[in-house]
């Protein structure tokens, strides 16, 4: 497997879509670095020669940011909003959706599993 920075991409797979597995990198990308390094986008990843993965790489560290200093940017900017207590940085406190979405159905993905509460008992009950 082809290395770039400190990430296997997978080798049964075209160039331009391997490099897609980099975090930061999405597909225009992965065709615009092939251009700029002129590599083959159609090449299989196992095909790529060290000259061709270097000059990927050099690419990568110089002109984008990806992978780790990308996290930490996203992770820095959340961190951000947490600290000022806007309401994006609030709803990424408690764990709810911070682009507008509905809570009172969906937003499983981020409020996780139902939690049950029992429901309140009938008057005959208590008696």
């Amino acid at each position: 497997m082809p290395r770039l920075l400190g990430v296997d991409i997978p080798n049964d797979r075209k160039t331009v879509v391997s490099l897609t597995y980099l975090y930061g990198v999405g597909p225009k990308t992965a065709r615009d670095l092939c251009r700029k390094a002129e590599v083959d986008p159609d090449k299989q990843a196992r095909d790529l020669k060290d000259d061709e993965l270097s000059r990927l790489a050099t690419i990568l560290e110089s002109d984008y940011t990806v992978e780790g200093p990308l996290r930490r940017q996203v992770q820095q900017a959340i961190g951000r909003l947490r600290e000022i207590k806007c309401y994006r940085g609030i709803r990424h406190r408690l764990g709810l959706p911070v682009r507008g979405q509905r809570t009172k159905t969906n937003a499983r993905t981020r409020k996780g599993p139902k939690k049950t509460v029992a429901g309140k008992k009938g008057v005959k009950d208590l008696k």
